[in-house]
C-alpha cells in the first residue's frame, strides 16, 4: 500500500486505484486484475442475492401500512434471517421490525393463524405499563409470491384494547386475495391518553405467522380392472342342447 501525500486526499475508486482512510491517514492500493471466486463464494453470493430480493418484497409489502419506525439495522437483520431460512419462509416467524420491543411485551399468549386464514388472539390479561392507557393493535397481512417477485394482495385490521380489562378472545379473518405465501405482521402501539407513545419500548411490529401457499391436490380417476371374458369351448352336445332346449332329457 502507498500513503497519500497530496493536499486533498480521497477515498474510493479512481481509475485502477482505490483510496481509503485508516487511523486518520490516507492510503492507496491498486485494484486486483483478476477476481477469483470459488464455488462456495459464488453459491454464497447467489444465496445473498435471493435473500435480498425476498427481503425487499417483504419491506415493500409492509412499509406503507406500518406506523412505527423500524430500527436502523432491520434491513441487514432481515437479510440474515432469510439467508438462514432458505426455502423455509416460516423460519422468519418472530422477526422484529423494531428490535427493541416485541409483541410478546404486551401479549403473554401468542396469536395463532388457523389454516383457514383466521388469526386467533386468545383470551388473556394484557400487560400494563405506567402511562399507557390503551393499546392500538394492527394486523397487517400480505400475500407475497416469492417466485414471481410480486406482492399480490394485502389486508389490514385494527382494534383498540384497554389493558385494565381482561382481553376476550377474538378471531380476525384475513381474506387476502392473490397467490403466494401469506405473511402476517402484528403491530402494537402503546397509547397515552390522546397520543401515541414516542418511546420505542412501547412500539412493536413482529412477523407472527408465515403460511405457505396451499396447492390444490389433484386426484386421479381410479382405475378398475377390466372384466375378464371367459371363453367356454362349446362341444357339439352343448350347442345342440341349447339350440333345442325341448329335447333335453332329464335323467
Amino acid at each position: 500500500m502507498a500513503k497519500q501525500t497530496s493536499i486533498i486526499p480521497f477515498t474510493g475508486k479512481l481509475g485502477n486505484l482505490i483510496g481509503y482512510e485508516r487511523n486518520g491517514e490516507y492510503f492507496l492500493r491498486s485494484m486486483p486484475e483478476i477476481v477469483r471466486q470459488t464455488h462456495a463464494t459464488r453459491r454464497a453470493a447467489r444465496r445473498f442475492g435471493m435473500a435480498s430480493r425476498k427481503a425487499a418484497l417483504i419491506r415493500h409489502a409492509f412499509y406503507d401500512d406500518l406506523d412505527i419506525r423500524c430500527d436502523s439495522g432491520h434491513i441487514n437483520r432481515l437479510n440474515k434471517a432469510l439467508i438462514a431460512a432458505g426455502s423455509n419462509h416460516a423460519a422468519i416467524t418472530g422477526f422484529r421490525f423494531n428490535q427493541h420491543t416485541g409483541a410478546d411485551r404486551f401479549f403473554t399468549v401468542a396469536p395463532t393463524l388457523f389454516r383457514n386464514g383466521t388469526l386467533h388472539i386468545p383470551s388473556q390479561t394484557i400487560a400494563q405499563y405506567k402511562g399507557i392507557a390503551a393499546l392500538e393493535v394492527k394486523v397487517i397481512a400480505a400475500r407475497i409470491d416469492f417466485i414471481r417477485g410480486q406482492v399480490t394482495g394485502t389486508a389490514t385490521a385494527t382494534l383498540r384494547i384497554n389493558p385494565d380489562m381482561l382481553f376476550e378472545e377474538t378471531n380476525i379473518p384475513l381474506d387476502v386475495p392473490g397467490a403466494g405465501t401469506l405473511v402476517v405482521t402484528l403491530q402494537v402501539r402503546g397509547m397515552h391518553k390522546d397520543c401515541v407513545s414516542g418511546n420505542r419500548q412501547y412500539l412493536a411490529a413482529d412477523i407472527i405467522a408465515v403460511a405457505a401457499a396451499q396447492t390444490q391436490k389433484c386426484f386421479s380417476k381410479p382405475t378398475y380392472p377390466r372384466k375378464t371374458l371367459l371363453r367356454v369351448q362349446a362341444t357339439p352336445d352343448y350347442i345342440y342342447a341349447h339350440a333345442h332346449p325341448s329335447l333335453i332329457q332329464r335323467e
